[in-house]
């Protein structure tokens, strides 16, 4: 992670590292106290949001995360939101299933970088 990204390649760097499936590179993009909402919970804190990724990882096999549409809320020198609409195709329990949604997110730089603080995964808008 360098801290010369912008918010826009932060978060691109962080779904290139979601896609691995690897939590050793998804971890150094989260920020201490990151607090991700997702349909199964509230996770708070990067420890419980780490565990709520690997469940995601195990229960969704060969899982392909894609966003769309992302409109920035906010850019500042220390602050970033956006929203964007997400989908993920995969394997539970070895059948074919699909989801979308609407999402948003806030980016805090700090000494490290630019790394989530906030992430919110819910169903599609009205």
């Amino acid at each position: 992670m360098t801290i010369a990204l912008t918010p826009h390649q932060a978060l691109d760097q962080y779904k290139r590292a979601l896609a691995t499936h690897d939590w050793r590179q998804v971890a150094p993009w989260l920020h201490e106290d990151a607090c991700f909402v997702f349909s199964d919970g509230t996770f708070k804190g990067k420890a419980a949001v780490c565990d709520a990724i690997r469940q995601t990882f195990e229960w969704i096999r060969g899982e392909e995360y894609r966003t769309a549409d992302l409109h920035w809320t906010h850019v500042g020198e220390h602050f970033a939101a956006c929203v964007y609409d997400f989908a993920w195709s995969g394997l539970v329990d070895g059948q074919a299933a699909e989801g979308h949604g609407r999402g948003s997110c806030a980016l805090i730089k700090d000494a490290q970088g630019w790394r989530l603080l906030q992430e919110h995964l819910g169903p599609p808008a009205l």
